[in-house]
């Protein structure tokens, strides 16, 4: 008991803090008190998390307030997402990191929400009523986070102008797929010089030629899931499609290797790549790698790298199969801290919600990042030598 007392404690210590970093962003005393008592809520242990469960926690008459903090008194959100990222790269940055971009389902009833409509939703794996959010997570040795959010508008919405006033989007608002959204979010990153090393993202993302071409022209290193149909340069031919690159290579040129923890353990696959355009730049290199299942052979996935010269294979799946840990990011925040438990309607809102939840994320992301250093240092004997990967403060 007086250890979850103490946990509690730290909890809301650390909230306080982070808190603290963007209190300014709000003009009066009430969204500023509402804010906290959301985020306290957000990762409180209540079965759902909506208005008038957060409002109880908080101690409220009535979800009044929550509403109002949400959805009618102005704040900026994109602004308090700039002091939790800043938070995230305080305490978690560092020069090897990855930045993982995916989207997120959520459910919804009705046809009034922001955004929504029938779409794919890849977290229902079938086509739903739902909004769709893209994410970007900042994946560290230290611990995984979301840093950056947009809620995607189908064209049936952004064409009609007046349901979108309803539903408070402004006329400023126009269409973006979500890949321009995902190369908007990455080019943010590089502008607030986050720190990091490589991008990685599904094949939704990936199959973009002209945003790993623009990735390329800023020299940011990737490793880009794509499908069986797309093509590259080789000595061979101008469109040489990635499918045809490995049929005929030798079988010790796969590499049977894990790309880390999956829900069921180990995800062991068969690994191989192949150089293609290779005249480019001597200290640079592009590589399409192939991950074969085990079980079913005829199964292949690929993927773009562009890459260090000297880069090695373990290298380029690590990349490959870190795009698990924004799944994860996703789970947590959906499980922990009330990310899909929402009964806003607006955009605004819908933004302002999904920004306080991930700096919940943030916040217990941190605590334990610092719970497993603080483990470690008691375990690992002194060394005199300095970390191969120092941490950067921002």
């Amino acid at each position: 008991m007086g250890g979850d007392l103490a946990d509690v404690r730290l909890w809301a210590s650390e909230l306080s803090a982070l808190h603290e970093r963007f209190v300014h962003r709000f003009n009066r005393s009430e969204p500023r008190e509402s804010a906290l008592a959301y985020m306290r809520g957000l990762i409180a242990p209540l079965q759902r998390k909506n208005g008038w469960t957060l409002a109880e926690e908080a101690g409220h008459a009535g979800p009044d307030r929550i509403h109002r903090m949400l959805n009618r008194i102005e704040w900026d959100a994109d602004e308090v997402l700039e002091d939790v990222r800043r938070y995230v790269i305080d305490n978690l940055g560092d020069r090897d990191a990855v930045l993982i971009v995916d989207d997120t389902g959520f459910l919804k009833k009705g046809v009034r929400s922001a955004g929504v409509q029938r779409q794919y939703s890849g977290t229902a794996g079938r086509t739903e009523n739902c909004q769709i959010g893209v994410f970007l997570a900042y994946a560290a040795p230290g611990g995984r986070t979301l840093i950056d959010r947009r809620l995607y508008l189908p064209a049936s919405w952004t064409d009609d102008r007046e349901r979108c006033r309803r539903a408070g989007i402004d006329d400023t608002v126009v269409f973006a797929t979500k890949v321009a959204m995902a190369r908007a979010m990455v080019r943010r990153a590089i502008a607030g010089r986050i720190p990091f090393r490589w991008v990685t993202a599904d094949a939704a993302y990936g199959f973009s030629k002209s945003w790993r071409s623009e990735l390329e022209q800023a020299d940011v290193f990737h490793v880009m899931a794509t499908t069986r149909h797309d093509t590259v340069v080789t000595r061979w031919a101008i469109d040489h499609p990635v499918h045809d690159l490995f049929p005929g290579l030798p079988r010790q040129k796969w590499k049977r290797r894990s790309c880390g923890d999956g829900a069921h353990g180990q995800r062991i696959y068969d690994w191989a790549r192949v150089e293609v355009r290779p005249s480019h730049r001597e200290d640079r290199r592009h590589w399409v790698l192939a991950r074969r299942s085990v079980s079913r052979p005829e199964e292949i996935s690929y993927y773009i790298a562009y890459c260090p010269a000297g880069t090695a294979l373990d290298e380029l799946i690590r990349i490959a199969g870190s795009r698990w840990a924004i799944e994860e990011c996703f789970q947590s925040a959906k499980q922990e801290c009330g990310l899909d438990d929402y009964q806003v309607r607006r955009y605004p809102g819908w933004h302002r919600h999904i920004t306080l939840t991930m700096a919940a994320h943030a916040c217990l992301t941190v605590l334990r990042a610092r719970e497993l250093d603080a483990g470690k240092a008691e375990t690992d004997p002194p060394s005199s030598s300095p970390s191969a990967s120092p941490r950067c403060g921002g």
